[in-house]
């Protein structure tokens, strides 16, 4: 069973980043929040990624893919087992996100 994704989840980079989620959906709402949507870029903070000394840390998370069965307004949402790559500074991958935390309980979607 997968669960949508809202402002309330958590996810992070491979690195220990924390993702800012926030989303422009205002229509389909949760009891933790509104549901992400893939069109979404969080932004990462607290990165610590740091290959040979060099601070490269993740600032960005874009996702990939998302839900084939629950769209938005033709967006689809986020869930458990979407995928998002981490970017650097220079849009750079560095990883994928790591879903921590998820919404259980839906409604009407």
């Amino acid at each position: 069973m997968s669960f949508f994704l809202t402002p309330a989840s958590s996810v992070m980079c491979p690195h220990g980043g924390q993702a800012v989620l926030f989303t422009s959906n205002t229509q389909a709402l949760l009891p933790s929040g509104p549901v992400l949507l893939m069109t979404d870029v969080h932004p990462v903070v607290g990165c610590t990624f740091a290959p040979g000394g060099v601070p490269l840390p993740c600032v960005t998370i874009q996702w990939l893919t998302g839900s084939l069965q629950s769209t938005i307004n033709g967006v689809p949402a986020l869930m458990d087992n979407s995928v998002g790559l981490c970017l650097n500074p220079s849009s750079v991958p560095q990883g994928t996100a790591i879903v921590v935390q998820t919404q259980t309980q839906a409604s009407g979607l």
